[in-house]
């Protein structure tokens, strides 16, 4: 493979801070010997663009990093709807690229086709965090993590080659990868829901069991990731589990506690339900599915039900990196929480009306329905922590009842007061407008795809070179 078919990217809306996560995995590529093409994907707005933009260009990198932003987004859907010829598909084409979680890794998908990606959060950083004793793992386990308190001793950084642990399987036949991978049906969390990943509740601990089962040596992995230690698939619940919890906690974003990984062992599976676009390698060199243009946090869900197809494969690699949970433009914990709601409602749905899958879309046949039991369900969860931290205020000490006060207000705000219709309506609202983005979006890929393919190897696609300082 030449160095030119290798793309890191990082996908971002937070433009200020990506600087240090360019410089961060630059160096580590040049210490494992990699030379990737990286592309930073910014979702900002033009008056962030304008402010922050002077930051990457004061980076200092051994790789060219290339920049997309919201010019060049523009100049690459205008590009799109030329070609399409027709006025009524440009609200898809924006829709599929716009400033989302879906949108801006969409735009990766189309500027790095014909090649192997690997895709980094703009808070991973590559080391883990792993405890300076190693368990051995039990048998049919491929990982062990627990939670540890900030500051507290007993774990250590550790790096590993996340390039080079994509590189052992990305694009490869199951049958030809590493001896020392394991092979099974699909990967278990002792600590979540198999098919929505959302949290059984807070646990200090989990492992990921793999069951048994064939992986047909022919199948070719697709996609792979890295472990990951820090604040690793933390729901906003639990978040606000651990600030019920903790009694000297005034700040229900604060993070005190950390993942810390005990032991982990690569592996090859049929199905991935524990898909982790954070952390996340791709083989592109065809085409993908595209992920859900949605604000909601589950554009990756897509690929969790794309995967089950008999010639494809998933992979956790040999290799761990670690996020660092940034509040920075982040939604408050009753608002992620209500988004969380919402995106297990809709996995749900969509996962159980499957009808096709193929080498580039999927096929479902939900069409956004919402019952008063699909409400109730949400509702009655999030009272019962709305009722805890009412009642928590009212033996706290000031600033406490103060800060818990505020977390159930933002709760009941968040939940339409709870009242049942209400937020049966607005749910019923939210789930048909994403639904539909969805199906159509899903339903034009194929042609961008094939459009973007041969533009990108004849004119290339819109982006700048960033002309920051080169270290040698």
């Amino acid at each position: 493979m030449n160095a030119r078919d290798l793309y890191f990217v990082i996908p971002t809306y937070r433009l200020r801070d990506v600087g240090e996560t360019v410089e961060a995995y630059d160096e580590h590529f040049r210490r494992n010997g990699h030379s990737p093409k990286i592309i930073v994907f910014d979702d900002s707005s033009p008056a962030a663009q304008e402010k922050y933009y002077p930051l990457l260009e004061r980076t200092r990198t051994y790789n060219e990093v290339f920049y997309v932003g919201p010019r060049e987004k523009e100049e690459f859907t205008a590009y799109l709807g030329k070609r399409l010829r027709d006025k009524r598909l440009d609200g898809l084409v924006k829709n599929l690229f716009r400033p989302s979680y879906g949108g801006n890794r969409n735009c990766a998908l189309m500027y790095t086709l014909g090649g192997l990606v690997v895709s980094a959060d703009d808070d991973m950083r590559p080391y883990a965090l792993m405890e300076d004793s190693l368990e051995s793992l039990d048998e049919g386990e491929i990982s062990r993590g627990r939670l540890h308190r900030v500051n507290q001793n007993g774990y250590v950084r550790k790096s590993f080659d996340v390039l080079g642990s994509f590189l052992d399987v990305l694009g490869k036949k199951a049958g030809d990868v590493p001896a020392n991978y394991e092979a099974g049906e699909v990967l278990v969390d002792t600590a979540m829901d198999l098919e929505t990943n959302a949290t059984k509740g807070v646990s200090r601990e989990n492992s990921l069991l793999l069951q048994k089962g064939a992986v047909h040596p022919d199948a070719v992995v697709k996609m792979a990731q890295t472990f990951r230690s820090g604040t690793n698939d933390v729901d906003a619940l639990d978040f606000a589990e651990l600030f019920l919890a903790n009694e000297e906690q005034v700040d229900p974003d604060e993070l005190n506690e950390l993942y810390v990984l005990v032991n982990f062992r690569p592996a090859v599976t049929k199905l991935n339900w524990r898909m982790d676009c954070g952390v996340a390698g791709y083989d592109n060199t065809f085409g993908l599915p595209p992920f859900f243009p949605t604000r909601l946090r589950f554009e990756d869900y897509v690929y969790r039900l794309w995967v089950r197809q008999d010639q494809v494969a998933a992979a956790h690699v040999d290799a761990a990196q670690n996020h660092t949970k940034s509040n920075y433009m982040r939604n408050p914990v009753a608002a992620e929480v209500f988004n969380e709601e919402v995106c297990n409602l809709l996995k749900r749905k969509i996962k159980d009306t499957l009808s096709h899958t193929d080498e580039l879309t999927i096929g479902f046949d939900y069409a956004g329905e919402v019952t008063a039991e699909d409400a109730a369900r949400s509702l009655d969860k999030v009272a019962a922590i709305h009722a805890r931290a009412v009642e928590a205020a009212g033996a706290a000490r000031p600033e406490r009842a103060d800060a818990l006060r505020l977390f159930a207000a933002n709760l009941q705000k968040a939940f339409y007061s709870f009242e049942p219709d209400f937020f049966q309506q607005n749910l019923l609202r939210i789930a048909d407008d994403v639904v539909s983005v969805i199906k159509g979006s899903i339903e034009l890929w194929p042609t961008l795809v094939e459009i973007c393919y041969f533009e990108k190897d004849r004119r290339g696609l819109p982006q700048v070179r960033v002309n920051n300082q080169k270290r040698t």
